[in-house]
């Protein structure tokens, strides 16, 4: 059964979210303080980990999506040194910006678009964003009771009210936002980076956790990026994709 006629739950999960999640846990456990302090620094080997993983998912995806990949890593590499080193919004375990972290990126993107790409995600559309926006309104909410994650509760409404008027990006962008939750509390027990307990270190009257609830505001551009980039590319292709869309709509709304 391949990934896009999986059409249950967990066989959807486990083909496209499960192994990233699963690599994620792995992969940044290389680059640990726990293990740095029990055997060595391994960061070396969680690049070249990442590298060859990359390589692989770059030979097995469509090349639409091998494209945008190359942007997500060029739009993450140029965003983590502005963000990180110039800025420092958020500081890596060496101070640094990991050479795995921009391939990182473009492996999450690439994770989330299958999954909601498979027969269960697009059979089961409203069910998954029900479930998915309060699991990110709960999760939002302990971080602000429990933590005073004023900063992440507030970027966290900021992406539901963006994506309430967007009916066809809101099943990936929702998934994205569990996705980066998870990846961002695997990062942050790991000590692999960490977040100021203030907005980015510079804004003192929004508090913020380690890390913030709704960072995933940010990966939010970086998904926009890569997918402007390609239709800058191709924008004869993308026009006419457009209109097929159009014509669709407008069979439907006469058949209706």
């Amino acid at each position: 059964m391949s990934i896009v006629t999986s059409n249950t739950f967990l066989s959807s999960f486990s083909k496209t979210l499960g192994i990233l999640f699963l690599y994620i846990f792995l992969g940044l456990l290389i680059d640990s303080v726990y293990v740095t302090e029990n055997y060595q620094d391994l960061q070396w080997l969680a690049n070249i980990i990442m590298l060859v993983m990359f390589g692989i998912t770059m030979f097995t995806v469509t090349p639409r999506i091998r494209e945008q990949l190359w942007y997500a890593v060029i739009i993450g590499f140029v965003g983590e040194y502005l963000f990180s080193v110039i800025m420092g919004m958020y500081t890596y375990r060496l101070e640094n910006v990991p050479h795995y972290i921009p391939m990182g990126h473009a492996l999450v993107y690439a994770g989330v678009l299958y999954f909601t790409k498979t027969s269960y995600a697009k059979n089961n559309v409203k069910k998954i964003e029900k479930i998915a926006t309060l699991l990110i309104v709960i999760y939002a909410s302990l971080f602000l009771i429990f933590k005073f994650d004023v900063f992440g509760f507030l970027m966290t409404i900021v992406t539901l009210l963006l994506l309430k008027n967007k009916p066809r990006e809101r099943l990936f962008y929702l998934t994205m936002y569990l996705a980066v939750a998870y990846l961002e509390i695997i990062g942050t027990t790991y000590k692999c980076w960490w977040w100021p307990s203030t907005a980015w270190g510079v804004f003192d009257f929004l508090p913020s956790h380690n890390p913030p609830s709704g960072i995933s505001l940010f990966y939010f551009l970086l998904d926009l990026g890569s997918l402007w980039l390609y239709k800058q590319r191709h924008k004869l292709a993308w026009s006419r994709m457009k209109n097929i869309r159009k014509i669709r709509i407008q069979k439907q709304f006469v058949s209706n």
